[in-house]
């Protein structure tokens, strides 16, 4: 069982950083994909990033890449979220998520691979 917390959204103006944590329980945690998500008022939830349990992989959705960058510290079981360049459409409650399985570039976009979810945190970018 894993269990993760969020923290570090907020409110940003345009062009402003935040970075988000999420930590996890568990021994285990590097073996874990991990998972960002993130859904906007109205929308759908959707991938954002994901990485693999040592680091060495990550994949990006097109809307953040070159402006957000997964990274975890598997000794102190958290993974962050760097969000640079913020724009309004970046508005949203964001997620990490957990599974156990292997990594790959196609399936770590599908939320129904994760097994475990955070609670969200909410980031509010300004025009």
């Amino acid at each position: 069982q894993v269990q993760l917390v969020e923290s570090g959204g907020g409110l940003v103006q345009t062009g402003g950083s935040l970075r988000l944590s999420c930590a996890a329980s568990g021994r285990t945690f590097s073996s874990y994909v991990l998972g960002w998500f993130r859904q906007a008022p109205g929308k759908e939830r959707v991938f954002v990033a994901a990485i693999s349990g040592r680091g060495s992989r990550t994949y990006y959705a097109d809307s953040v890449k070159g402006r957000f960058t997964i990274s975890r510290d598997n000794a102190n079981n958290t993974v962050y979220l760097q969000m640079n360049s913020l724009k309004p459409e970046d508005t949203a409650v964001y997620y990490c998520a957990a599974e156990g399985g292997a990594y790959d570039d196609y399936t770590v976009r599908l939320q129904s691979r994760y097994d475990y979810w955070g609670q969200g945190t909410q980031v509010t970018v300004s025009a």
